[in-house]
């Protein structure tokens, strides 16, 4: 029998109803296929499905943890033994993992029954989640946008109600993007809060990190607390936290000083909707007793140019060892143009242009922690453009040239803090007249993730997002919880408006 109510919790909720027995894990796993089985035909966010992996990890039983029977979902770009990781490639589209890596691990070690993987553009290279292999993923609020990328699948199903949380990673704003663009939260952790191994201590040059989105704030916190700390193999670690995160939700965030601003890092002008809606949030802090005052950073180099090489070296790679396995130079037919493209170009590369991408990406993270030492907290657009429409960014197209503008335009404000390692969260605050997300994002202080947790929490009560439900999964997912049985997230008030990539 269905779990009607399925819907209404959120990770550590459902958790909790396993725990005393009012449902059982195999229960929520069945609910979680079902809805995949209506509501993914139209977003397409479950693109390797393996139920039979989470049938036999219930069987086997489950580890006691803090979400022990929930559903969950790997990103596309991550190995789990015995199942198929694509990447988004066509050449990886049979590709089976003789073994799992640290962060999966660690992810069954909470207690998931992990039932698929969800998608992203190849190697986790774009914005947008439109790969050759497996199409487009589309908004769940509206069909005719992209949900953001490149965790681009992660964040349509949890904003679809198919699973309350699940995996996201980001290298340039690929937890954040999506998370945006989807109407979900979403947490970039500092760097080397959570591993990456167990055969890389990095991603794309300490620019990539993993961790969830989720439906709820405290989904995020619970998760870090049991997923975070170093491996043997990593290079180096973040700060430990002070307290568990969990206890950071729901905690007073005092006086916070928050700087502000509606524009681009560039100085273009932004989405006049996206512009407003700072402002009002602005507004929102100050009620809040925050000391609100508008400023912005100033950075000693280009995000995008420093991302180019990095991105483009870590590419070139991927290409080059798969390239050693095939014992042939790729074609077209196994990558897609953009990948391929990535890799010849970072071939006229030098180590020194390298090493100069790394110094400039360290330049911005100096601006960024001085730019610190007068605000605690940093709001800004997370996307200054509302989520792109299908096809618009052409990864296909022979000719790339639109792709830069069109990137500058959409997410410019991301990719700093992926260079500077700073947590930075997009919060769902926002939607536009025409129906779709606009998330808000705040950055904060190196390893600072507290500060983000306490505010998003006081976010969350004040402007409630879980209620609001996607217009894909309406007709499958409860429109209202049962009167008698409240769940135990509430919401207090009504709405007031291997070298793999990200």
């Amino acid at each position: 029998m269905a779990f009607k109510e399925y819907g209404n919790y959120d990770a550590v909720g459902l958790a909790e109803l396993v725990r005393k027995k009012e449902v059982a894990a195999r229960e929520l796993l069945d609910e979680a296929i079902a809805r995949t089985a209506k509501v993914d035909p139209q977003i397409n966010a479950v693109v390797v499905k393996h139920y039979d992996y989470a049938e036999r990890q219930i069987e086997r039983g489950l580890p006691d943890g803090p979400f022990t029977g929930v559903p969950f979902l790997l990103k596309d770009l991550d190995l789990l033994e015995g199942t198929r990781t694509t990447s988004g490639a066509t050449i990886l589209k049979d590709f089976v993992a003789d073994h799992s890596g640290t962060l999966a691990q660690r992810f069954l070690d909470t207690g998931v029954s992990i039932f698929g993987k969800s998608s992203s553009p190849e190697f986790g290279l774009m914005p947008t989640t439109e790969s050759r292999l497996h199409g487009p993923t589309r908004n769940p609020w509206n069909l005719e946008h992209s949900s953001g990328g490149s965790s681009g699948g992660a964040a349509a199903a949890v904003a679809a109600r198919i699973l309350p949380v699940a995996h996201a990673s980001d290298g340039g704003g690929s937890i954040r993007i999506p998370a945006s663009a989807s109407g979900v939260f979403g947490l970039k952790p500092t760097r080397a809060r959570n591993p990456l191994g167990p055969y890389r201590g990095e991603g794309w040059g300490g620019f990539s990190c993993g961790h969830v989105v989720s439906i709820s704030v405290r989904d995020s916190a619970v998760m870090m607390d049991a997923i975070h700390g170093p491996e043997p193999s990593s290079p180096y670690m973040a700060p430990p936290p002070e307290r568990p995160f969990s206890q950071e939700v729901g905690r007073d965030p005092g006086k916070l000083r928050i700087a502000f601003t509606d524009k681009s890092p560039y100085g273009d002008a932004i989405d006049p909707e996206i512009a407003a809606a700072v402002r009002v949030i602005a507004g929102l802090l100050a009620g809040l007793g925050h000391h609100v005052e508008e400023q912005a950073p100033v950075l000693a180099a280009d995000p995008a140019a420093a991302m180019t090489t990095i991105v483009g070296g870590n590419t070139a790679l991927t290409v080059r060892l798969i390239e050693q396995r095939l014992g042939r130079a790729a074609t077209e037919n196994d990558f897609e143009i953009l990948t391929l493209a990535f890799a010849h170009n970072a071939q006229k590369t030098t180590a020194t242009d390298y090493v100069a991408a790394q110094l400039a990406a360290f330049q911005i993270s100096r601006s960024l922690a001085a730019f610190f030492e007068s605000c605690d907290v940093f709001l800004s657009p997370t996307l200054c453009s509302p989520p792109l429409r299908i096809g618009e960014l052409n990864a296909m197209s022979e000719y790339l040239s639109h792709i830069p503008p069109i990137l500058r335009r959409y997410m410019p404000g991301t990719a700093m803090f992926n260079m500077s390692g700073q947590p930075a969260m997009s919060v769902p605050l926002a939607w536009n007249k025409a129906g779709l997300p606009l998330g808000m994002m705040f950055s904060a202080g190196f390893g600072d993730e507290a500060t983000l947790l306490r505010l998003a929490g006081q976010l969350e009560q004040e402007r409630p997002w879980k209620n609001r439900i996607p217009p894909v999964c309406l007709n499958s997912a409860p429109k209202a919880p049962r009167m008698d049985k409240a769940p135990p997230y509430s919401v207090t008030r009504e709405d007031t408006g291997r070298q793999r990539g990200h």
